[in-house]
């Protein structure tokens, strides 16, 4: 299995839904029993829920801060973030040129 950031990116904006009314910011990119990865790039504000499995971010480019339950975390190309299932998380701050890998695994609810 194989993605590329570029080829994803050029597939945003995606549908229109009441959650995102210019455009899905996120496009699956990969999957394997409980993991999947998606490429999620969000403009000018993040409006993500808590999710219900654990994640991992990986911050292909762009800069901002990262809220995860009360910690705010500085981040930049390269960074990598870890959010347990449920917990509350925001990007914020970020700059327009923000991309990041997000992958879930495991069972809902977290490990």
């Amino acid at each position: 299995m194989k993605a590329s950031a570029t080829d994803l990116l050029a597939l945003l904006p995606g549908p229109v839904t009441r959650k995102w009314p210019s455009g899905e910011r996120f496009v699956s990119a990969l999957s394997h029993g409980s993991m999947s990865v998606e490429l999620y790039a969000p403009t000018g504000s993040d409006p993500q829920t808590p999710h219900d499995k654990d994640e991992l971010y990986f911050t292909i480019a762009g800069r901002g801060v990262i809220r995860i339950g009360s910690e705010r975390h500085t981040f930049g190309p390269g960074a990598c973030f870890f959010v347990a299932a449920g917990v509350d998380h925001q990007f914020e701050e970020f700059s327009a040129d923000f991309a990041t890998w997000i992958v879930f695994w495991g069972p809902v609810g977290g490990e």
